[in-house]
């Protein structure tokens, strides 16, 4: 019998594969849908929201990030500290992006550090009950875990593609589970 581990290896695997395999316009596309759902996400003026620049096949949810600005939030992006700590940098119209490792760019040392409120994160599977598998090195759940600490409850948004669904992703008492969905095909809740 396979462990917990060893099934959510497999679906990661299997479902990268298949965002891996969307053709790179149609994968635009599909992200600028993603953003045109993402649109109307609630929350109020000033909130901090974390959100994310792209890596390999991950959707592209920049238009969001600029949308929600203009509705007045105050954005930052994930920038792993130590191979085991995500910080949130500020994210401002000016700032400057620099490499922050793992393929990523995001703010500098420079940018102030916040604490999100609201999270837009990738993924690599979810399922119809808001359960989820990043990319297996633990740093949302880390992360998460450390606002919590800090009497924080952030909302989490996972940002997808529908090829990444499957029926039920195998839950372990530490996962934490999305209070959204957002694909090509539209915002789901999970709250």
């Amino acid at each position: 019998m396979t462990s917990l581990k060893e099934q959510k290896a497999a679906l990661r695997k299997e479902r990268l594969a298949l965002r891996d395999a969307i053709p790179v316009e149609e994968r635009l596309e599909k992200s600028l849908q993603i953003s045109t759902h993402g649109e109307d996400i609630a929350f109020q003026p000033g909130s901090i929201i974390s959100g994310f620049l792209p890596i390999r096949s991950e959707a592209d949810i920049r238009p969001l990030l600029d949308h929600l600005a203009k509705r007045g939030a105050r954005l930052c992006l994930p920038i792993v500290q130590d191979r085991e700590t995500i910080l949130f940098r500020e994210l401002r119209k000016d700032t400057v992006l620099v490499d922050t490792g793992f393929g990523t760019r995001g703010p500098g040392p420079e940018a102030e550090v916040l604490d999100p409120e609201l999270l837009l994160m990738p993924l690599s599977v979810f399922d119809p009950q808001g359960n989820r598998i990043g990319y297996g090195a633990g740093h949302y759940d880390r992360a998460i875990d450390r606002l919590r600490k800090k009497g924080m409850n952030p909302r989490l948004i996972g940002i997808a593609f529908d090829c990444q669904e499957v029926a039920s992703v195998p839950a372990e008492p530490h996962d934490v589970g999305l209070s959204a969905i957002i694909t090509e095909s539209g915002y789901r809740g999970f709250e």
